[in-house]
């Protein structure tokens, strides 16, 4: 694991970096590898990763957080990305692979209210994707917006969402 998060950070080669990414990814569904992952800065590389221009490398880094982030105490390092997770799925192709990977991990950071709060701006985001989006988005972007809406707090900000 350490030899693949140096190696990330050693080459701008967006396959080797797919390659590395994937291999982390699947690391981490083991939970021993989530806290190895972490301890050896594993997060805020991967999170660095999530502004790389090569869209499949920032889709590999989102899949790769999105299975890091089933640790408490990953999420407290990956909420720092939440924003630009966001973006990521504003800007990326309708029904993408891209933004269908940012969903996923948006909805695994949304299971608690901790975290709500940094989604409030893509609510209208959210709404057009589900208006728009193939079913299989609909039914990512949904299981987003249920977590919101079972936090009292976010009602308001449900209902007055521009759509």
């Amino acid at each position: 694991l350490q030899k693949l998060i140096h190696l990330l950070q050693a080459t701008d080669d967006p396959l080797i970096q797919e390659q590395a990414l994937i291999t982390l990814s699947n690391s981490a569904a083991f939970s021993v590898n989530q806290d190895i992952i972490r301890n050896l800065d594993g997060l805020s590389i991967i999170g660095g990763m999530l502004s790389d221009c090569v869209p499949k490398v920032t889709e590999k880094a989102l899949n790769a957080l999105n299975n890091l982030s089933m640790n408490i105490k990953n999420q407290e390092e990956i909420q720092e990305y939440i924003t630009e997770v966001c973006r990521n799925i504003e800007a990326a192709p309708l029904n993408s692979d891209l933004q269908l990977a940012g969903l996923r991990l948006l909805t695994n950071m949304s299971v608690t209210r901790d975290y709500h709060h940094k989604m409030i701006n893509s609510i209208p985001c959210f709404f057009h994707l589900l208006s728009e989006g193939t079913e299989r988005t609909q039914i990512h972007v949904l299981k987003v917006l249920v977590n919101l809406s079972a936090n009292p707090a976010m009602t308001r900000h449900l209902l007055r969402a521009q759509v």
